[in-house]
């Protein structure tokens, strides 16, 4: 059997050069990429929440009322690793605009990965020389600046704790940009309505797979404390399931439920390129993101089906490329909801293409056949 990927971090550090994503600054792009991207607002039969607000709360006055485990939070799965020019393209991206962008087009959960470079909490796929797309204090900078320039928001981050990072340093890196000022802590008694956490702004909630909680902290939440996912390595468009696969303390989803915890239903899928070497599948994403309910590996037939079989809808659910089919449109329909106060990629694109052309490059990039040639090495290394 040939080893993953993570087996081959070692030999790749010899054999390629490290990507590094440009800046996520707050233009929400790292470089010119285009997409047919549209920001478009389903209909549902499903009945929206009585609300008194004419202000939008995330996307929509009808969800201010809503607690905030009742609202669907649509989320872009390793959100800071991009597959655009300043990556070269990189086949291991997972998302062609970063998290301000997605932010703009109303997505409310962005989900990363970091790592240990050199003592710094670093945004790094798999491994910091695979995709590094620089230290978690610059893109939390980012979301912050676009938190203060949007007041009524709520904004969910997961990070996944790869190298077992003390709660402190993630706490340190947090006040370090000011974004623990928006913190929110759980009282104990049940997750508020959006409206409350915007009037006492704590609309920041942060989950962190994982941690040992911390009163220093407290609002730094350890992931599996209040939620369960699903599977997150599906290879084929039939292989999407509402099975509980995290945490193990749960003994099935529907015990998952009882308990309080919320779903989190994963929804994207990887290409093998060789055994168990697997890369972000951008060829079936109009199928995968699609808010229909028609077609095996439909975003839209997986988030019904989930819904049916838990009897409650998803809380969060995450995909790649999320500009794509638009996924947002599921959360929509999942909400009941027509939004409003979108942006447009398409129209974020002719300003930030400017911008992004004018950064200086940030090093050497692996493009898909030098991505491509580095497996190919690695796997006669390993022979």
């Amino acid at each position: 059997m040939v080893p993953s990927l993570c087996t081959f971090l070692g030999a790749a550090a010899a054999l390629t050069a490290t990507v590094y994503a440009l800046p996520q600054d707050g233009s929400g792009y790292g470089g010119s990429v285009t997409s047919s991207f549209a920001v478009a607002s389903a209909s549902s039969t499903a009945s929206a929440a009585a609300s008194t607000s004419t202000e939008a709360c995330n996307n929509s006055p009808d969800l201010c009322g809503r607690t905030y485990n009742n609202v669907t939070h649509m989320g872009a799965h390793d959100s800071a690793f991009l597959r655009d020019e300043s990556t070269s393209n990189s086949i291991a991206g997972n998302q062609y605009f970063n998290a301000t962008v997605a932010l703009d087009a109303g997505l409310r959960l962005l989900q990363a990965q970091v790592h240990d470079l050199d003592g710094v909490i670093e945004l790094c796929h798999t491994s910091c020389s695979l995709l590094d797309a620089g230290p978690l204090e610059t893109w939390l900078g980012s979301i912050k600046s676009w938190m203060d320039g949007n007041p009524n928001e709520v904004v969910t981050i997961l990070l996944v704790n790869s190298d077992n990072k003390d709660v402190a340093e993630f706490g340190s890196v947090f006040s370090g940009t000011g974004i623990d000022r928006y913190g929110y802590t759980p009282s104990g008694t049940g997750w508020p309505m959006l409206q409350e956490m915007i009037s006492a702004d704590t609309r920041l909630v942060t989950f962190i797979a994982s941690i040992s909680a911390d009163a220093e902290y407290p609002y730094l939440l350890n992931e599996f404390d209040h939620v369960f996912e699903t599977a997150y390595e599906v290879t084929s468009l039939a292989g999407f399931n509402c099975t509980l696969d995290r945490p193990s303390s749960q003994d099935s989803a529907g015990a998952a439920v009882a308990a309080g915890l919320m779903p989190l239903m994963n929804h994207f899928k990887y290409n093998l390129l060789a055994a168990s070497i697997e890369v972000p599948d951008a060829d079936n994403i109009g199928t995968t993101n699609s808010p229909l309910t028609a077609t095996a590996g439909n975003l839209g037939l997986h988030a019904q089906t989930c819904n049916d079989q838990w009897g409650v809808k998803p809380t969060f659910v995450l995909v790649d490329f999320f500009s794509e089919g638009p996924a947002v449109a599921t959360a929509d329909n999942l909400n009941g909801i027509k939004a409003v106060g979108r942006s447009s990629v398409a129209d974020t694109a002719k300003a930030v293409v400017t911008s992004a052309a004018a950064q200086p490059p940030q090093g050497p990039g692996v493009g898909t056949g030098a991505l491509v040639a580095f497996f190919v090495a690695t796997l006669v290394l390993v022979r």
